[in-house]
């Protein structure tokens, strides 16, 4: 990257399915494929464009991530993290996860915008397994406050100041990548979940180990599985995406600009 742009961004974003659309928004740009890089594939996704970009939004240097890579695509979690401490390396300290989710909490139907609070890392997996690179952060890290607080009450003020309405409740991670049965889905309600997804949770664990702040956003694409009686699918989410995405790219335009 360092021989494409010198560019030092501040904050890290990562879009989600059907949120890459904010990606477009940026000047100066650098895009650059994930196949491009060394050791990474191309993204497997659908919905995910998959690229590592450099530029400014509203002037403000950042790194942002068109889709991402996912355990269910086979990878080893250490690669499916790699983007999120790469835009470490690159300069930022405040990384922004952003993902499509079903919606575990009934009160929160499709088209919500949820502050992520706390998660649920159910996946079986972490990205911190075998010898600790104690360059980069501890070999046991404190998760208390890995969604940070500050930047959840930023993220609530860029929202209110853009009039957008966010919740704020807690994400439950799973392996997938098929969707979750109506009994799971009463279980995550059970554990606390507000929402669940295929992504993230590894992410805001090898961002927090590694000295980032982290905070994020969920965008419910669906009531999760047994709520409405209907199918789920993957065209569903990608159609709330589309829906939803300007409203959420609105949110983090502005909180970027009050972070700097």
């Amino acid at each position: 990257m360092r021989a494409r742009t010198a560019l030092v961004p501040a904050v890290g974003v990562v879009l989600g399915s059907g949120l890459g659309g904010l990606a477009d928004e940026l000047s100066d740009g650098v895009a650059v494929p994930f196949a491009e890089l060394p050791g990474w594939p191309a993204a497997g996704a659908p919905g995910h464009a998959g690229r590592l970009l450099l530029g400014h939004l509203d002037q403000v240097p950042v790194v942002m991530l068109q889709g991402r890579l996912h355990l269910y695509e086979g990878h080893d979690p250490g690669l499916v993290v790699q983007p999120a401490l790469l835009m470490g390396r690159l300069g930022a300290r405040t990384i922004v996860l952003t993902n499509a989710a079903g919606g575990v909490n009934p009160a929160f139907g499709p088209g919500t915008l949820m502050v992520i609070a706390d998660h649920l890392n159910l996946t079986g997996r972490s990205p911190l397994l075998g010898a600790n690179a104690d360059k980069i952060g501890p070999r046991f890290p404190d998760l208390t406050a890995v969604w940070a607080p500050d930047l959840r009450r930023a993220l609530h003020e860029a929202g209110q100041a853009e009039g957008v309405e966010l919740a704020e409740g807690v994400y439950a991670g799973l392996l997938g990548p098929s969707y979750e049965t109506p009994a799971e889905v009463r279980m995550l309600r059970t554990l606390g979940a507000d929402a669940v997804g295929m992504s993230t949770v590894l992410e805001a664990i090898a961002a927090r180990w590694a000295g980032l702040a982290v905070c994020g956003v969920s965008l419910i694409t669906n009531a999760g599985a047994g709520y409405t009686g209907k199918p789920l699918s993957h065209e569903e989410v990608l159609a709330s995406g589309a829906e939803a995405g300007p409203r959420l790219g609105h949110v983090i335009r502005r909180f970027v600009r009050d972070r700097t």
